[in-house]
Formats: C-alpha cells, structure tokens, sequence
C-alpha cells in the first residue's frame, strides 16, 4: 500500500457517519435530540457543540441577573412541565434542559468543543461532509451525514456587538459587553453606564444596583415594558386543585398563547388604550411625578418591536429607590472619564456597559458548498425560517 493509499485509509477510518447530525446543544438542539428519539427510534445521530457544554444562549451569557425575557411554559419544552416561576434564571433553565438530557440518557449523543469549520454537500453521494476542529486541543475531524439539522441560533457566542463611538480609545474606564460579562468584575461601589433598552439592559440595571454607587440607564429611544408579578395565578389555582402537572403545564400554555395573541390584536386594533395601559403600569412605579413621556414613552405603536416583561417591575423599583437613573440622549463621543451626550451632558463612569446586542451571523459562520460550489445564501430563498432554496 502506498502512502497516499495509506493516508486515505486513515482518514476514512477517522471520519464518523450518522443518519442526523444536529448542531447546536441549546434549547433547539435539545429538543431535537428528543423528539428524533421519540419520532424516529433507530435513527443514528449526535449532536456537535463547540461550546464545553449545554445550554447554548443561556451557557454564553452570564452577566448579573441573566434571565429569559419570555415566560417558561411558551418557551419551554412541551414534553417537559415546566413548574417554575414564569419568568426563570438561566440557572433554572440550565437546570431544566440538564434534566432533559438525563431523562432521555441524550448526553452520550453530544460531542462538545466541537466546532464545524465546513459542511460540503454532494449530490452524487446524497452526503453532507463536515470539517471540524476541537476547540480545546485543536484536533480536525470529518462527519459525514445524510440529513444536517441546524439548531445554532443566529449570533456569535464569542462576541456581542457593540458599536464603534468617537473617542473610545480615551476612555479610561472597563468598556464591557454583556456577552462577555468578565467572571469576577468587580462593580461594587462603581459608577456604571449601561448603553441600551432592550431586554439585557432592562434585566441588568436592576441587578447590580444595590451593589454599585449608582447606574444609568443610557437610551437613545424609549422602549415598552409591560410589569408585572412573577407568577402565573392559573398555574397556583391548578397546582392548589392538585392538577397533574402535565395538565397544568398544558392548560397555561394554551391560555397565555390565547391571552398574547388576544393582546396583539388588540395593540393592532386600539394602539392608543393600549399605550395608555402600558404607561399606566410604568406609572404605578415610577408616580405621576416621573417623566414618563420622555423616557418610557416609544416613538413606535406598540407591539411593533417586542414588548419586554418586567418581573414584578424590579426595573422601575430601581430607579423608584434612586439607584437607578434613565438618560434618553444621544452619545457624541467618549471621554477619559467617561460619555458627552449630544445635549452636553455628561455621564461619568468607572464600567461603561454595551448592552447593544448581538453580533449576528448565518448559521454559524460555516463554509458551505454545494457540490463544489461556495453557497451564498443572499442569492437564496428562505422558507418560514426553515429552509433555503438549492440547499438540499
């Protein structure tokens, strides 16, 4: 046997072959795992993941107060109760999908550090083959498979996005992304800016303000918030009537999809009494005094960018304690010492926090061709999110 011959023969005996491959061990990936399982026993499969273990977003993100801004009996599995509050730390989730995984003995199916560098299809073998690299020790490995289920997400796990303002490099204070929250930051006692509205800056303001000497919510738009208690009335009066948990689990999820679906239409069909309903519960809060107009008062009608919840309005408790503030300005550049506004003001800071989003990517940044072809999916066609024309 020649070299060549040898080198060819090593290399088959190193690449693996499963029916599926799945990419991603998150909430999807998992749920994948499962259902294909349940669906179609006998059916060989692993899932790659290039993270060291499950979780996906809520393994990625671990700044203070990390939280799903969705309630858990929606966002949940529905083979899997959900018995918690609605509202659930990344801690409960990561404890719930850990529970998935060893009810349904799915951890042997997952490879972790492993990331997919390329996914090749072939027509004329009817295979997808795909080049990985451990991301620990560097080692490659093939893959081939007949069926390549993404379950990824859609941003990067190494990096959020944070946009590039004059003057940063003056800046003599710790410039932090949420995505990245470093493991022991010290923030006690700190003066902290966190630029953003969304969901992340909604969730992280209240958190860390017992702790810091004061922090500044930065907005250049207000956005909606909709308060309320962290737990779902029907779900207690079922659990009191000692309702099986699989019947509650089924009856919560049926009336909150009812109830969000009856609420869209409504912010469709009477956007004012809702706006009014919205600031009302902001109100409650913050008392007629707060400038709620100014600063939680979107330019938009609701419901047309996603309406965060608010647990038990832990965000306006903050600022209703005053150690909390809301800034609704524009940045026109960075200082030594910290943010001037376009109005000229400016915001002094020892932690300036860049709640600013997500880096996002398509599928993963995977190279993939197409019998030899480079795929570039902006000449593609996508279907309910699920499929892309000329990609088998």
């Amino acid at each position: 046997m020649t070299g060549t011959e040898t080198l060819a023969v090593q290399a088959k005996a190193k690449t693996q072959h499963f029916d599926v491959i799945i990419v991603g061990a998150g909430i999807s990936g998992i749920g994948s795992a499962y259902h294909l399982i349940q669906q179609s026993p006998g059916t060989s499969f692993t899932v790659l993941e290039s993270q060291e273990s499950f979780g996906g977003t809520w393994h990625t993100h671990r700044y203070p107060g990390i939280r799903s801004d969705s309630d858990l009996y929606t966002f949940g599995y529905r083979f899997k109760p959900w018995k918690g509050t609605p509202i659930a730390t990344a801690e409960e989730i990561l404890a719930y999908m850990g529970e998935v995984i060893d009810d349904h003995d799915l951890a042997r199916h997952i490879q972790y550090k492993t990331k997919i560098t390329s996914a090749r299809w072939s027509s004329q073998d009817n295979l997808w083959t795909l080049e990985t690299v451990r991301t620990d020790t560097g080692e490659t490995a093939s893959f081939t498979t007949n069926f390549l289920w993404m379950c990824q997400g859609y941003f990067r796990h190494s990096q959020g996005y944070t946009p590039q303002w004059p003057g940063m490099e003056t800046y003599k204070g710790l410039i932090v992304h949420p995505q990245t929250w470093p493991e022991n930051l010290d923030y006690k006692g700190k003066k902290v800016v966190v630029i953003g509205s969304g969901a992340t800056a909604a969730t992280l303001v209240p958190a860390i303000a017992a702790d810091v000497a004061h922090v500044t919510l930065l907005q250049r738009s207000p956005t909606y918030f909709i308060p309320g208690r962290n737990a779902n009335e029907l779900a207690d009066t079922l659990r009191e009537l000692e309702i099986d948990e699989n019947w509650v689990h089924e009856i919560v999820r049926k009336k909150i999809l009812f109830d969000q679906a009856a609420f869209t239409r409504r912010a469709l069909e009477e956007p004012e009494a809702v706006t009014k309903d919205l600031l009302a519960g902001v109100r409650a809060f913050l008392g007629e005094d707060y400038d709620v107009d100014k600063h939680f008062t979107p330019r938009y009608r609701p419901w047309r960018q996603r309406i965060a919840f608010v647990p038990n309005g832990d965000l306006f408790q903050g600022i209703a304690s005053g150690k909390a503030s809301v800034v609704t300005d524009e940045i026109e550049a960075f200082t030594e010492k910290g943010i001037l506004l376009k109005s000229g003001e400016t915001l002094e800071a020892d932690i300036i926090v860049t709640a600013t989003g997500f880096d996002l990517n398509v599928l993963g940044d995977i190279d993939f061709h197409i019998d030899g072809k480079p795929l570039d999916f902006s000449q593609t066609v996508n279907y309910r999110g699920m499929m892309f024309t000329g990609v088998p």
